[in-house]
């Protein structure tokens, strides 16, 4: 849910739901309370406008209590010489809050327990005087609030009779006082319920991640990385949440990135400084050896001459692959890519390898398998220096026996394939998945016939692929290795975008 939609829903259960609760506990409360007095005082009739009036409850119970007496009295109104009876009525009207007074001819015959005969002889009407009295019965507001129903009745023999009930409101109000003190405490607690639930819902939509967040940053400022930033929801702060997790994942690859950057430039550095350290040594000892006159025929300086210069094109080359490989990690390795045809590009490629690898005593073969008249968009300079590395390496891990080396072109409907096929010692398998990775050596000995940067491999691999092709290996140790690489044939316009991009 959205936080704004989680707000407003909040806000609008904070002021509606007291209301609704509210009503709803005061009608519970009610409608117990009245079955309670109905039960209570034997009555029927009491209702919610009750509670606003207390005195309806009491003059309910009053009449009922008059009407059921009356019924009697004017059957028989000799039972009100019967002790017996009186004091039974005594005590059914006990737990009606109420008391009763007979009264003969002026005399007290029977006086209940719940009052005195001085209390009765100031609140009591006289006989006859029951037309003074309401037909709800005389109000009287002293010390004990109570309403008065009196019955005056005569004999046969003409004594006169004067029954009093006497109906006390203490209780009922107290037990109303109790019903709305309940409403009120049961208001608080449903207040105090809801605002807590909606303070709860709130908090854990909005503190509970921003918390998260607040910790994330702080990890962040002392430069770790290495935690993770849940979100759950699609809510604006649990989208903040995986924003921030997508960017920490990122901060971390990039770091990573760095680190390997520099424990690459690192170990380039000292690749760099070993394989430049055999060519340098050879060179000052021959340099030394022509300064001291070692070399006393010409046919020995000629010698000691050629092996400083062979010295020096590994040097250049060493320096070479270094300053392209600062420009593979800024994307900025100059190309001039040209239309050539295949068979011509390849053609010379033959021509200058074959006087190389002839002169090295290498058996060098080359097959063309493709049609006539096939273009391509390379450039020309670099693709060299892709064939070249990889021969490179054909010659460098040699075996113990006459190096073998094929370049062999394929025809594979919108590519041409090149492979370069060596009988050297083969590559494992462990090894096969990494070899154009940057700065990965198969032989990690490092000695003066294996040596090398380690980054021709991946500068081959990152100009194939800036020529829209693809490239791969095939090797079995001991039998040798196939390095093929595919470029796409030259189809027009489409080509030239594919380079492009």
């Amino acid at each position: 849910m959205k936080l704004k939609t989680r707000l407003k829903l909040a806000f609008f259960l904070i002021a509606v739901m007291p209301i609704v609760l509210f009503s709803l506990i005061i009608g519970i409360l009610l409608s117990y309370q009245t079955s309670n007095i109905n039960d209570y005082y034997g009555i029927e009739g009491a209702n919610w406008e009750s509670f606003s009036n207390p005195t309806d409850i009491l003059t309910m119970v009053a009449n009922q209590i008059h009407g059921d007496l009356q019924e009697k009295i004017e059957a028989d109104p000799n039972i009100l010489e019967n002790q017996e009876y009186l004091k039974e009525l005594e005590n059914s009207l006990e737990y009606k809050d109420a008391d009763v007074v007979v009264r003969k001819n002026g005399q007290y015959v029977f006086v209940s327990e719940g009052i005195t005969v001085e209390e009765a002889r100031k609140i009591l009407p006289d006989y006859g005087d029951i037309n003074d009295v309401s037909e709800n019965g005389l109000y009287y507001g002293g010390s004990k609030k109570c309403i008065i129903r009196q019955i005056d009745i005569k004999n046969e023999a003409g004594d006169e009779y004067s029954v009093s009930l006497i109906t006390y409101l203490e209780n009922i109000v107290t037990r109303l006082k109790h019903f709305w003190i309940d409403s009120v405490v049961a208001v608080v607690i449903v207040l105090f319920l809801i605002s807590a639930v909606m303070i709860y819902w709130i908090y854990r939509a909005t503190i509970i991640p921003l918390d998260k967040l607040k910790e994330a940053t702080h990890n962040i400022s002392e430069g770790n990385l290495d935690f993770v930033v849940e979100a759950k929801g699609d809510d604006e702060i649990s989208q903040l949440c995986r924003d921030f997790e997508f960017m920490r994942k990122k901060l971390k690859e990039s770091a990573e990135e760095g680190l390997q950057s520099d424990r690459e430039s690192k170990e380039l550095i000292s690749n760099i400084s070993h394989d430049l350290k055999t060519p340098i040594t050879a060179i000052k000892g021959y340099v030394e050896g022509l300064r001291d006159g070692v070399a006393v025929t010409e046919e020995k300086r000629e010698k000691y001459l050629k092996t400083i210069y062979n010295k020096a094109i590994e040097m250049d080359r060493l320096i070479d692959e270094l300053t392209l490989y600062s420009k593979i990690d800024t994307n900025r390795i100059p190309y001039s890519f040209n239309k050539l045809l295949a068979e011509e590009f390849f053609g010379d490629c033959r021509d200058s390898l074959m006087v190389e690898l002839e002169a090295k005593g290498i058996d060098f073969q080359y097959k063309n398998e493709l049609d006539d008249g096939i273009e391509i968009i390379v450039d020309a300079e670099q693709l060299s220096r892709v064939i070249n590395n990889i021969i490179s390496n054909s010659i460098k891990y040699h075996a113990d026996r006459k190096t073998r080396i094929e370049l062999r072109l394929r025809d594979e409907g919108d590519f041409i394939r090149v492979e370069i096929k060596d009988n050297g010692k083969g590559i494992s398998k462990n090894d096969l998945p990494h070899i154009f990775d940057r700065l990965y050596r198969a032989d990690a000995s490092r000695n003066s016939a294996t040596g090398g940067s380690g980054i021709g491999l991946a500068i081959v691999k990152k100009i194939i692929e800036d020529h829209g092709g693809k490239i791969w290996a095939e090797s079995k140790e001991g039998e040798g290795t196939i390095m093929c690489f595919v470029l796409r044939k030259y189809i027009g316009g489409q080509h030239e975008q594919n380079i492009n991009n």
